[in-house]
């Protein structure tokens, strides 16, 4: 027998985090060297006090902006102990002290993170490395929707400047315009003869629909080779760049980056003989008595602009794949609603445009179903709704609506940072995925709610099957009804929609492709 002595093992000391700290000041005077001092006193009294931490030095700068990385030696000392691996994790005063440039500190985090090396910010308490992902999100969203805000105001800065100055050049030339090799408008005398019509036309008393009848029965194409629409002739009508006159600032984007027609909110410029005029100054007044005249007498609200919902389907067609709204769009066969998230990008929904034309119709058939069919839809329904127990949960159908809403938002948020380069492929993809998770969860607890929260629903009810009996069969969209009674369009497949009511019943409905 042969016995091998195996010598035990000595206990491995536990590997010490090395814990770096950066600290900056502006400017060169006393108190600001003294400051610096102190910071620096500070960190390694700090780390040095953490048995478990492994002293891995001060980095510093003094009397430099930290506007950009590229200019602190100190900083870049940091970031080179960081990629040779010599640091483990860095302590700073705050997210300003490590840098104003909100660009290089997304940067800078970023790369810090994808070598594995926490940063703990003093002041706001932020530690990334003890953060969830979505806490991370939600510092880097935060910090880039700064960014985006102070980019925002330096563009309109730079337009109002030019404004004043006269030097400001419009993008795109109006339909009768085009511009010279300096940018200046020129009349294009072809065009210029059709915007002439239009203005004679108006004067005459002929309607904005009517003039886009005429053009279109002589053959006179669009500048995109479109059709002519009433509010393509209204929006040249009420146009001044055709008495030679230029306004700017007609409209203005919001903190939130919304845009809306200038009413007063922000200042405006007007130019006088900015360019050379098609139509006098007098016959634009006079067409503008004519409009105003008619608006009146059918009862039309002034200003009723493209930056209001005022078409029956805006911001109620739901992507059933990824839960973005519809927009509206103007193709050359005719309107169309398309998903957001699909013209933003789209590998990130697959789902294609719709009709408007075809939803319409579908929701004609829809109605046509329940009128012929109520007695075997809606009557039992509401008979279920009276015999449920009606437990008032409203407020927790409210947080749970809330809370898918949120992630919707989170959704979007992770596709600007995606886009933007802020955001790796790998958290991306995880973030999705437990967003979707989260959903599942609180679409299921929703179901069950609601199986419940059955007072509203039951009016809902009785109010569309009054309505319903009191129908004949229907031919043609009614925009009312479809309001009334509409909560939302549910968008399953580019054939299949589903239109939940607002009494808490979905149906569905296949979408005539022909539809035009």
């Amino acid at each position: 027998m042969i016995i091998r002595k195996i010598d035990a093992q000595e206990p491995v000391a536990a590997k010490k985090l090395r814990v770096a700290a950066y600290c900056r000041v502006s400017t060169e005077n006393a108190d600001q060297k003294e400051s610096l001092e102190a910071q620096k006193v500070h960190y390694e009294t700090w780390i040095k006090r953490h048995s478990d931490w492994e002293f891995a030095g001060v980095f510093y700068d003094f009397g430099i902006s930290g506007t950009k990385a590229d200019s602190r030696d100190g900083l870049q000392a940091l970031l080179y102990a960081c990629r040779t691996g010599s640091i483990d994790y860095v302590l700073t005063k705050s997210i300003s002290r490590f840098s104003r440039n909100t660009s290089d500190c997304l940067s800078l985090v970023r790369e810090l993170l994808s070598c594995n090396i926490p940063i703990y910010f003093e002041k706001e308490n932020i530690d990334t490395g003890s953060m969830d992902s979505e806490l991370i999100l939600s510092l880097l969203s935060s910090m880039a929707q700064d960014e985006s805000e102070s980019i925002s105001k330096n563009v309109k800065w730079s337009i109002q400047q030019r404004i004043e100055a006269g030097t400001f050049k419009f993008g795109y030339p109006p339909y009768g315009y085009t511009k010279d090799a300096s940018g200046n408008y020129v009349i294009e005398p072809t065009e210029a003869e059709v915007i002439r019509l239009i203005f004679s036309s108006a004067l005459n008393g002929m309607g904005t629909y009517k003039i886009a009848q005429m053009l279109e029965s002589r053959g006179i194409p669009t500048r995109k080779g479109g059709k002519w629409s009433g509010s393509t002739i209204k929006g040249i009508l009420v146009n001044e760049k055709y008495y030679g006159a230029a306004a700017f600032m007609k409209t203005y984007t919001d903190s939130s980056f919304r845009r809306h027609n200038n009413h007063g909110e922000v200042d405006s410029y007007y130019a006088e003989e900015h360019h050379e005029p098609i139509i006098s100054r007098e016959m634009f007044d006079k067409v503008q008595l004519v409009l105003q005249k008619h608006a009146e007498e059918h009862n039309i609200e002034a200003d009723v602009g493209k930056y209001q919902n005022k078409y029956p389907f805006s911001g109620k067609i739901i992507c059933g794949e990824c839960g973005g709204k519809f927009k509206r769009q103007t193709q050359t066969t005719g309107i169309a609603w398309a998903c957001t998230t699909h013209l933003y990008d789209k590998a990130s929904c697959s789902m294609k445009f719709i009709k408007d034309a075809a939803v319409k119709a579908a929701f004609v058939t829809m109605l046509n179903k329940l009128i012929f069919g109520y007695q075997f839809i809606l009557s039992p329904y509401l008979e279920s709704l009276k015999l449920s127990d009606a437990d008032n949960n409203l407020l927790s159908i409210m947080d749970i609506k809330a809370a898918l809403q949120k992630n919707t938002d989170r959704k979007q948020e992770l596709r600007k940072l995606r886009v933007g380069g802020f955001l790796d492929s790998v958290m991306y993809t995880q973030e999705l995925r437990r967003i979707e998770q989260q959903n599942e969860e609180y679409r299921a607890a929703l179901k069950n709610q609601e199986k419940t929260a059955v007072n509203g629903s039951i009016k809902e009810t009785e109010k569309l099957l009054h309505f319903i009996e009191s129908l004949e069969t229907q031919t043609e969209f009614s925009d009312e009804a479809f309001t009334e009674y509409v909560d939302s369009i549910i968008v399953y497949s580019r054939t299949s929609i589903g239109f939940r009511m607002k009494c808490g019943l979905t149906l569905k409905e296949e979408l005539c492709s022909g539809t035009e």
